[in-house]
Order: structure tokens, then sequence, then C-alpha cells
């Protein structure tokens, strides 16, 4: 799918997720349509890695040439550490190498969206459509809020673990103030434990990951008109005046250093649209003069629109992946993400059927948590004005995740060789936020300045360390279900606290098995709080979740984007990723990629008069 041409009618800068479906639909809908995508990665067409659902750990390899590590600021307020938050860079971007959770944000999610941040058609009723459009729910049939004609399914996985039963029984016997419930993502409702393995979006026949490539773009390699040019870094938007005509790029330099750093020019006769995600796009859009003034300037960019809110609002959710030792009757992917041979030609002889590890991405079970009134003190002070400005009145908006993970999941060159799971707790809609923005006006292959923003709260005058508490208390609970749990066989100490060794809350190494469900809860004091602050501030890491840096906002309040998702200031000019989320999702954003997607779709057929 390449092409000598430069004429085209629609340009996508970057080739994933939502690129990849826009581009897709609106080739099937008119094969006449002349599309280039122009993608930094390289394709990933029936690879193993990028097809077989349990190698996604693979991606996460410092070696990996499939994501971009895009390295954050030193904060002092996560430990002087520099957070590495990698994000896809490969046809299909995240959708080719993720954990293949199906999550969706809450219905007010959207909603907020449409009402709070004024972008009318963005509401949960106008998304659930499209929503339901992409996905074949293969899980139950006649469920309201799933669709059944999609291309890209949604399934039960290819196995469900033990570990993740084991946390469902014991959350729901010692938590008697939350049930379970049969659709952890029915998008009006929260609170209740469910089986997370239950959506994942894999075949259920052929046990492969439904990505979006493979089922939008591969798909139509018969068309000629739908082109797609891997290894090539955009440097910035071309203009005629204020029409966004074209874009120059230059040969990506990560899968080939010496790969040929010609500026080379594409021109579009009817569109161009950034969708490099929450870090391509607004960069791209700064080297084309598009952005803070005094950054554009610092870094030797004319001014082309002034337009502030490029590059801020950095949004993602701030999660720790907490590893406990478990027996060797437990259910687990380690000796998978080893690389054990063995191992691996086991579950590949049950792969093509959709059944085994292989087919199973070893998140099994867990739960989009509210606080008690109980929870409310734990939570404190810090967290009261969140809790009445944000949650309180919105009851389908979960404070924090709560789950299991049938593995290490962390860096598992470090962990002795054994089997492991992890019980992970994340921020659902942290109150702190980040930044994106270029350290050079004409290097595309530059370092971003980027700042995470983790745990900060700036700009936020009455927050009072509210994502601290949130973390703080995600901590105890995720705690008091993992020792109870039956494969228990104590802590993975450097992936704990530091307690005191006179306290209640002291950590224990290797343990004959668990406590009693009946035994009482740790009791933690003053300074077992601060250890536990103090172990999130040193261990909290990226959920791999990043959106928000070209907000689809009014101008006058730090917008990009209007609701049209044209840029503001030029014309022919959209952005139609991640990046334009106005606010952030109680999910995993794999599923809310993919509604921008279909809603890109509808747009720019609506304004081409091109029937989808």
């Amino acid at each position: 799918m390449n092409s000598s041409d430069i004429n085209f009618d629609i340009i996508f800068a970057g080739g994933g997720t939502a690129a990849c479906l826009t581009a897709g639909r609106l080739a099937a809908a008119d094969p006449n349509l002349k599309i280039l995508i122009l993608e930094a990665g390289e394709h990933t067409k029936d690879m193993p890695a990028h097809i077989q659902p349990a190698r996604y750990f693979s991606h996460l390899a410092s070696t990996s040439k499939t994501v971009t590590f895009n390295v954050g600021k030193a904060s002092d307020k996560i430990g002087g550490r520099s957070l590495i938050t990698p994000s896809g860079r490969c046809v299909g971007g995240g959708s080719s190498v993720n954990f293949t959770m199906y999550t969706r944000g809450s219905a007010s999610d959207y909603d907020d969206w449409e009402t709070v941040h004024e972008n009318p058609g963005w509401g949960s009723k106008d998304l659930l459509p499209l929503m339901k459009k992409t996905e074949t729910y293969q899980i139950k049939p006649g469920e309201a809020t799933h669709g059944y004609s999609g291309p890209l399914k949604v399934s039960w996985g290819g196995a469900f673990t033990n570990v993740g039963q084991q946390f469902l029984d014991v959350a729901q016997a010692i938590d008697k103030d939350r049930g379970p419930t049969h659709d952890v993502n029915g998008l009006f409702n929260c609170n209740g434990y469910g089986r997370w393995q239950k959506y994942i979006w894999i075949d259920a026949d052929t046990g492969r990951r439904s990505d979006v490539p493979h089922h939008f773009i591969y798909t139509q390699s018969h068309n000629k008109n739908l082109v797609i040019l891997t290894g090539q870094k955009v440097k910035r938007v071309i203009f005629e005046g204020n029409k966004a005509i074209g874009l120059e790029y230059v040969g990506d330099t990560v899968q080939r250093p010496d790969a040929d750093q010609t500026i080379k020019s594409v021109y579009a006769s009817k569109l161009v649209v950034i969708a490099g995600g929450a870090f391509g796009s607004p960069t791209i859009l700064e080297r084309s003069g598009i952005g803070r003034k005094d950054i554009l300037e610092q870094n030797g960019v004319s001014v082309k629109v002034d337009l502030p809110g490029v590059g801020e609002s950095y949004q993602d959710h701030a999660a720790c992946f907490v590893p406990y030792q478990a027996s060797d009757d437990a259910e687990t992917l380690d000796a998978l993400f080893r690389g054990e041979e063995a191992e691996i030609e086991k579950w590949l002889e049950m792969w093509p059927k959709g059944k085994g590890l292989m087919a199973h991405n070893g998140v099994d079970a867990g739960i989009k948590m509210r606080p008690t009134e109980e929870d409310l003190k734990e939570l404190g002070p810090e967290f009261e004005h969140r809790w009445k400005t944000y949650f309180e009145n919105t009851p389908d908006k979960p404070v924090i995740y709560v789950g299991a993970c049938s593995c290490f999941l962390g860096d598992i060159t470090m962990a002795p060789p054994r089997k492991y799971y992890s019980v992970a707790y994340f921020t659902e809609y942290p109150v702190s936020t980040g930044s994106v923005h270029i350290t050079s006006g004409n290097d595309v292959h530059a370092r971003h300045d980027f700042d995470t923003g983790f745990l900060s709260e700036k700009n936020k005058k009455n927050s009072s360390r509210a994502d601290n508490a949130t973390l703080r208390w995600g901590y105890k609970k995720a705690r008091e279900i993992a020792r109870r749990m039956s494969f228990y066989r104590g802590e993975y100490l450097q992936g704990h606290p530091k307690f005191s060794p006179t306290s209640e809350a002291l950590c224990k190494g290797n343990q004959a098995g668990p406590i009693a469900l009946d035994s009482p809860k740790i009791r933690y004091n003053a300074e077992d709080d601060r250890a536990v602050e103090e172990f999130n501030k040193l261990y909290v890491q990226t959920g791999w979740h990043s959106l928000g840096t070209c907000a689809m906002k009014p101008r006058n309040k730090g917008g990009v984007v209007d609701p049209h998702l044209n840029v503001y200031g030029v014309t022919n000019l959209k952005v139609g990723d991640l990046s334009i989320a106005p606010a952030n999702v109680g999910a995993n954003t794999y599923s809310t990629a993919l509604t921008i997607g279909e809603k890109a779709a509808v747009l720019i057929a609506e304004e081409l008069g091109i029937n989808l």
C-alpha cells in the first residue's frame, strides 16, 4: 500500500487507532477517495506480536520499536523520577499493542464533554450508537448498550484464571457494601465486582486481537486509493494562507537510523487530519506555527495562530501494579512473559481456536469503585472538595479502579522467576494534569518537553492532594483482598511500602498461605499512611492512557478544536484522536479512541457529502 503520488484528497498525519478507523470507514464508503496515512512506525499485518494477545507485554520491553517511550521531566512530586510513558508507533497505534482491555467510560463522562465543555453532539446519547457500530459483542445477545454487527469482536477471551476467580470470591466475601455486576461496562452503573476478562477485544473464534488495521485497513488492500506510507515522521502542516493544503515529512530514525532526512511534501485537496495522539498531535501543530506564542518563539517557529491550549491539559491515569507471590497452582502468564519456549508452544497449540492463555491478557476481574461513608473518612479532608464538586452527584463515576492481574505486571527481568499476581489500582479521574510541547521547531526527532503532572494537582486550589488520598486508599483496599486469596504466598517486598518493623502493616515475604477471610483489617497509623504515600510517590506509573493535549473546548477556555474537530484559526485542518478529549474518562482509553474515530468519520463524511 505504497504510492509515489503526492496528491490526495485527505491526508492523515499518523496511523494510530482513530486515524485507521476513520480512514477505513471513509475509504469503504467512497473507494474513489484518495487517502494517505503517514505513519512513523511499521506495518503489523499478521505479525504474531500484534495478533496474539498474550504477547502484548513484549511491546513494553526496552528494545521495543513498536512504541515510543516518551520521557517525562523529573519531578519531586514522584520522588525525582522521570516517568516513561509508552505510546503506540505502528500501524494501528495503541490498538495493535495494548492490553486488549474492553472498558468504556461512564455515560456522564461523555455528557460532560457535551455540556460542561460545550460540544454539541458529543454526549452519551450521540456516541452510544457509534460505540455499538464498532463492535460485535460475542458474550451475551440482546444487551442494550452493546453492538452485534461491528468489525471488532468482544469476547470472554480464551481463559478465566483461578487468580481472577479468587479475587472475585474474596472481594465479595469481605466487602459487604458492594455486590457483583454482570456488566462492568454498561455505561450507566459502577461500584460492582465483575469479570473484567469478560471484556476483551479478542475474537472468540480465532483468538486474534481485535485491532483496527486488520479490520479497517488491511481488509481493503485491493483499494489502491488507500495508501499507507510507513517509517515517515510528519514535520509540519503546509499552509496556503490560512488553509491547510498538505504535510511535510522525513524518514523516521527509530526503525532505520540512517533514514532519509530529505524533506518531502504531500498535498491534500480536501482535508488534512492530524492524528498523532496526545504526544504527536500538539507537537505537529506547534512545529506548524499553531500554539502558545512564547513556546513557538522559544523554538524558532513563526507564530501563525496563538493558541495557548495546544499541548496543555495532558491527562493519564496514575496507576500502581502491586505484586504478590503466588503458589504453584495459580494460573498466571509469567512464564509467557519470560519467553519460556515450552509454555509458548503449549498455548500456541490452543490459540487458533480462541482457547488458552495466548488468547488472554491476564486481567481477569476488578471493580470501578466508589467510596462508602466509611471510605470517605479514610480518604479524609484532602478528598472532600473533589468528592463534593465532582463525584457526589454523578453516581456512575468511579473514583478508583481495583483489579487482579494474573502476572507480575512490571519489569520481569528484576523479579525472581516464579508465579505472581498483581492487584492494580489507579485514579479514574486524576486532578493532576501535565503538558507536552516541542523542544525544537526544526528537529522532528527531538525529545518532547513532557510533564506528566502526576500528583502535582497544579492549578487546582481546592483539590488538597486528592490524588494522593485516592492512591493511599487504593493500596489499602487492594491489599486486603490480595492477602486473603488462596494463592497468596506473601508480598513481593520490593514492590510494597517500607513500614516500621513494629507496625501492624509490616509486609511479609514468604508465607505458607493466606490469612483467614474474617481476619481484622490492617490498622494503619499516621506513620503507616506516610509510608504508603511515599511508596505511591516512588511507585506510581502511567496507565498508558494519554489524552487531552488538543482539547475540544471553546477557544477562550483553552480549546484547540471545535466540536467539528476543526483547529481554531485555520481552515481545512482537523485533529482526530485521543488528544481532543476535553476531560478524562473512567476507563482504559481504547474504546474512547475508537469512538472518536467513528465520530470523526461521520463529521468528515457529512462535510464531503459521503454516505457512511
